[in-house]
């Protein structure tokens, strides 16, 4: 029925799909022979790289008195509890992103790009996977272009794809007015179906074929855009993608020492919420459970 919860939630996931792949700018093509129709997607946190790369983010930010780390302790508590919640409510998602919206409000964007490449080399360059890198490079080496696919603001999901050699990246969009942020969305955050939608978006704006591409992440929150692909890959999976994985039959890869498990366990799962919050906050976007 129009107008319910639901179906408005179904419209801001696809509005934000579409956003995102408009978004996503293309890195120019390598010196091999081109694969045009195959392609690979994989999303960030905790499969590209450990934890969520936008809390990481936010560490840099504090650190540069961009803002105090009690308003990134407190407003990760926020989206903690609202990712354990577990709601897909439209109202609820919308309520748990104004809180960030509200630091991004009137920052310049150049100016959050440019201290994201500092923190990148900082903070994030000793975060990445290197059994997940060998993968992108994989599909780089057969000629396919790989994209990055997060809740993560599409400017910093950008930023990382340009420093990994990557063909580009989907992100959570944010209205810009004069190089300056609204404290508005471009749809929903790029989170759940929203990324199965940004997937679908791009292949038809680049002409690929969705059966020949393969799709990778950590979280049962992506089964969406895993089962957009003909190829879909678990990478150091949570216990609910893990089982799907092994009801289905997909691919599993986990990268992370035995000894090291459960340390990052926990955390891992609370930077994500909080990466969403507060990466919306310190920066550019919302976003909703995982990035």
């Amino acid at each position: 029925m129009a107008g319910t919860p639901e179906n408005d939630l179904v419209h801001a996931s696809h509005v934000a799909g579409v956003a995102s792949a408009a978004a996503a700018d293309v890195a120019p093509d390598r010196l091999v022979e081109p694969d045009l129709t195959g392609a690979a997607f994989f999303d960030v946190d905790n499969t590209v790289m450990r934890g969520a790369s936008i809390f990481h983010l936010a560490r840099g930010l504090a650190r540069r008195k961009y803002f105090t780390m009690r308003e990134v302790s407190d407003f990760a508590w926020k989206q903690t509890k609202f990712v354990l919640n577990g709601s897909e409510d439209l109202e609820d998602m919308t309520s748990a992103t104004e809180a960030g919206l509200a630091f991004v409000k009137g920052r310049r964007v150049d100016d959050v790009v440019s201290l994201g490449e500092e923190i990148f080399d900082e903070l994030m360059a000793r975060k990445l996977w290197p059994g997940t890198l060998a993968l992108a490079q994989g599909h780089l080496d057969r000629g396919q272009r790989v994209w990055l696919v997060t809740a993560t603001p599409v400017e910093l999901a950008s930023l990382i794809a340009r420093r990994l050699g990557l063909t580009g990246a989907l992100g959570t969009v944010s209205q810009i007015e004069n190089g300056t942020y609204t404290g508005k969305l471009i749809g929903a955050p790029l989170h759940g179906k929203a990324k199965a939608e940004a997937v679908r978006a791009l292949a038809e704006r680049e002409g690929l074929d969705l059966v020949r591409c393969t799709a990778y992440s950590d979280s049962a929150n992506d089964v969406p855009m895993l089962s957009a692909v003909g190829r879909a890959v678990a990478v150091n999976p949570d216990s609910a993608l893990r089982k799907h994985c092994r009801a289905v039959g997909w691919e599993i890869h986990d990268y992370r020492r035995a000894r090291l498990t459960n340390r990052y366990a926990i955390p891992a799962g609370l930077a994500a919420a909080a990466g969403i919050g507060v990466g919306i906050g310190v920066s550019i976007g919302a976003s909703r459970h995982k990035t």
